[in-house]
């Protein structure tokens, strides 16, 4: 468990990164940030995440004082092209065709910031999904859940229809989530 006097945010608006900070017992509030995420496709995805993680930082870091700020941002590849939200239903379904009968990986970037002492970790995690062959009445109908506009790669793993669409995971299930728990609890700990 961590303890600590200082004050934790998380700046995220995502619902999955809240529910798993709170699983983990971490007592925290949420402030969100705009931050533009402007990125090739043929980006490095590692360099990428946690340059995305960083900014979100740095925007934090303007409006949050004295207190542990984590930030994070994820995002899918699939044949070494990076495949971030859908902008539209149309983007979702091409999106989940891509990802169909395929591998992919996800990479979650994050940071974690001590404004007390100003240490400061930037990291990764990244994890193999394997889609089953989806039809494409599966796509449409989970696209028109709304579900996947909100979500990299279109799917989330968690709590939706979209978890019937994976075969096999090799790596941090919470990565796929939206945070890899594991390695965050362990930079937490480093900058504390």
């Amino acid at each position: 468990m961590i303890q600590t006097d200082i004050p934790i945010f998380l700046a995220s608006k995502s619902p999955r990164r809240k529910k798993l900070l709170r699983q983990i017992g971490l007592n925290f509030k949420v402030k969100a940030f705009d931050v533009e995420e402007n990125f090739s496709v043929n980006d490095n995805p590692v360099k990428l995440v946690k340059k995305l993680a960083a900014d979100k930082l740095e925007a934090a870091k303007n409006k949050i004082v004295n207190s542990i700020i984590i930030t994070a941002d994820t995002i899918v590849v699939r044949d070494k092209k990076i495949i971030g939200k859908p902008k539209d239903e149309k983007e979702a379904i091409k999106m989940l065709g891509l990802l169909s009968g395929n591998k992919h990986y996800v990479y979650t970037g994050f940071a974690v910031f001590n404004g007390v002492s100003g240490k400061t970790i930037i990291d990764y995690e990244k994890t193999c999904v394997k889609f089953r062959e989806l039809s494409d009445d599966e796509i449409t109908e989970y696209v028109e859940t709304g579900q996947p506009l909100d979500k990299a790669g279109a799917y989330g793993i968690q709590e939706d229809y979209g978890a019937v669409f994976v075969e096999r995971i090799s790596g941090d299930y919470y990565n796929v989530v939206g945070l890899p728990l594991a390695k965050l609890y362990l930079r937490l700990k480093q900058v504390l």
